[in-house]
């Protein structure tokens, strides 16, 4: 087990700017729940400070956040097009075709600034086009190359021999080819929409906690760690526990297309001794003990009440789980979950069970190791107490310090119609 990084290692907090009182503001972001939850956590804190407030997105989530009072707004749809198989096409390409449909949505708006995921690149394009700052949203780890890091995505420590080093210097090289040809289509995709070569954010949130960046020596200097944003849940109402005074695990199944399945069946069939609680978009079909309840409902008040945390490696669970206190089962999926699940388990607060070696009596084992060891939470309530201070407020102070100090031409009342 191994200690988070210490304050001193990353960037130092910012002084609190001035507020820019009554601000526009067009939050851009598609609809995966693990970039629009942390997105409309903070859409909703700009408008309880005073802001106006309108979400740009898709999918099924619109309706809700019109139940809570937020504007909302479809993004342009598209046509599926044969290059959608390719990444750089999907973000860039795509990002492009969208991003004047975009634009006019923020301009009709009035915006004063966009805050834009970093996936959803038409926002940040659509900000170029209306001539408005942007704050790019990043709702997990920095995701930038390091010099002193192994490139993200390889669920690798940073090497600490020789050996190590030279083996994430070789990961870097290989790496840059891949960042080297995003660019090249960032570049071609601006170009098409008439924009500059490069058109940066004027800052980066980094939402995630202290404890899970890596020191790096060359932290950029527009990048702001502001925590976990996740306060939003879609979720209506609460899903009682089950009576009893047995630990509490909760559930929750990764949101992501690339993540592990069979969390729930898994348990039912292997824990005992326990009370069970799975959270999830949709009523549950099959049959529950009275020992385990399974459906929609706010995750809030199961972890407050919970012992442990089984999840696959995505960041919105894994940062609640840390702010909680709670350690983790990680059954990490694709993508990123291998990375972000591994630097948990060498903070001392997870035990991580590859996806392959999923079974009931091993997640039984895996609950069973995290419950009866106190090291596990003695390390989560640590990674989680990184964050304090951090949160909303902060990272809505940041948007707001960027039009306070932006021109007053850049303001909406100064623009000219678009």
């Amino acid at each position: 087990m191994c200690s988070a990084p210490t304050p001193g290692s990353l960037p130092a907090t910012a002084p609190t700017p001035a507020l820019a009182p009554g601000l526009r503001v067009a939050v851009v972001v598609g609809p995966d729940p693990g970039h629009l939850f942390p997105a409309v956590s903070l859409a909703a804190r700009l408008r309880d400070r005073g802001h106006a407030v309108v979400v740009c997105s898709g999918g099924d989530q619109l309706r809700p956040l019109c139940r809570v009072g937020l504007d909302a707004v479809p993004l342009p749809l598209l046509a599926p097009h044969p290059r959608d198989a390719g990444f750089g096409f999907r973000l860039w390409g795509r990002g492009a075709q969208m991003a004047p449909g975009t634009a006019q949505l923020i301009a009709d708006f009035g915006a004063d600034i966009v805050v834009s995921d970093t996936l959803t690149i038409c926002g940040s394009f659509a900000a170029g086009l209306v001539g408005i700052p942007w704050v790019e949203l990043e709702p997990h780890p920095l995701v930038a190359p390091s010099r002193a890091l192994p490139p993200w995505g390889t669920a690798l420590a940073p090497g600490r021999t020789v050996v190590g080093r030279g083996r994430d210097a070789l990961l870097r090289r290989l790496a840059e080819i891949g960042w080297r040809r995003g660019h090249a289509q960032q570049v071609e995709a601006r170009r098409s929409l008439g924009l500059p070569d490069e058109g940066p954010p004027a800052l980066r949130l980094v939402a995630t906690l202290p404890a899970l960046e890596h020191p790096r020596p060359d932290w950029p200097p527009d990048a702001h760690i502001v925590g976990p944003l996740v306060d939003w849940d879609p979720a209506e109402t609460d899903l009682p526990p089950p009576p009893g005074t047995e630990p509490l695990v909760v559930i929750s199944e990764s949101t992501a297309s690339v993540g592990a399945t069979g969390l729930l069946e898994a348990a039912l069939a292997g824990l005992r001794g326990v009370r069970l609680a799975a959270t999830r978009f949709s009523p549950y079909a099959g049959e529950l003990p009275p020992w385990a309840c399974a459906g929609p409902g706010r995750q809030a008040p199961l972890l407050a009440a919970a012992s442990v945390v089984v999840t696959g490696g995505g960041h919105g669970m894994v940062a609640k789980a840390l702010l909680h206190g709670l350690p983790a089962v990680l059954v990490p999926g694709g993508g990123d979950q291998r990375d972000l699940a591994n630097r948990v388990r060498r903070l001392g607060a997870a035990v991580v069970l590859p996806r392959r070696r999923l079974s009931p009596a091993t997640l039984a084992a895996a609950v069973h190791r995290v419950l009866t060891d106190p090291r596990y939470g003695a390390a989560a309530r640590a990674a989680g107490a990184t964050g304090v201070g951090l949160g909303l407020d902060r990272a809505a102070e940041l948007v707001e310090s960027v039009v306070a100090r932006s021109p007053p031409a850049s303001r909406s009342e100064d623009r000219e119609e678009t």
